[in-house]
């Protein structure tokens, strides 16, 4: 199963139509498998709470590597309530084999919206190994290596650092059209071209 999430406030943004084509790409090379998706601009899901915390220190105090027995921790009405938001979510991410995020640069990092969702559906020592991640992203500037701006870029090494050390997973690939600002900030208009030249190259690998 694909999971495909798109994180952008904007609805006609960069990294949704990137991940717009990485899933119909991917749907119509498995068909039949299945999918979901989830706009977590449009509804987006709620901060984690007193109950989700008391949800974990069970789960940490008892030792529960298993998602399947997460259950056993909901004891109180506060739990009951934030379990409610959780297992959804969960579910959702258990039953992918690919989990698709199209997600903006904001302010050097992630959107709020995307990091509520991770703060969600992650507990300690879970582990979503054998599963991949694809991130397509759109960024108003360039943050690629080499460049001036790389040392800023908290987007791509925050996610890939919180796969790889909440997850397990090592099996992560990023998309990224960069220079996005460039079509509308006039202090960037002599880097239209290279924008252009990015997204074009985003779009291509997207549809691989």
């Amino acid at each position: 199963m694909l999971l495909h999430l798109d994180a952008s406030a904007r609805r006609t943004s960069f990294s949704r139509k990137l991940s717009g084509v990485y899933a119909e790409t991917w749907r119509a090379a498995h068909p039949g498998a299945g999918y979901v998706y989830r706009d977590l601009a449009a509804d987006p899901v709620p901060h984690i709470g007193e109950g989700w915390t008391e949800l974990c220190d069970h789960i940490l105090e008892h030792g529960i590597t298993d998602p399947a027995r997460y259950r056993e921790a909901v004891r109180t009405p506060a739990r009951r309530r934030a379990w409610a938001v959780v297992e959804p979510l969960l579910e959702e991410v258990l039953a992918a084999e690919v989990i698709l995020i199209g997600t903006p640069m904001y302010n050097y990092s992630i959107p709020s919206a995307l990091k509520a969702w991770l703060d969600q559906i992650t507990f300690p020592r879970m582990s979503l190994a054998g599963r991949s991640f694809v991130v397509t992203s759109a960024r108003g500037g360039a943050y690629g290596p080499g460049t001036p701006r790389e040392p800023y870029d908290h987007q791509e090494r925050y996610l890939r650092d919180f796969f790889a050390g909440h997850f397990d997973v090592e099996d992560v690939r990023f998309i990224h059209a960069e220079l996005v600002n460039a079509r509308v900030d006039p202090a960037l208009a002599h880097l239209r071209a290279a924008h252009e030249e990015s997204l074009a190259a985003a779009l291509k690998e997207a549809a691989r």
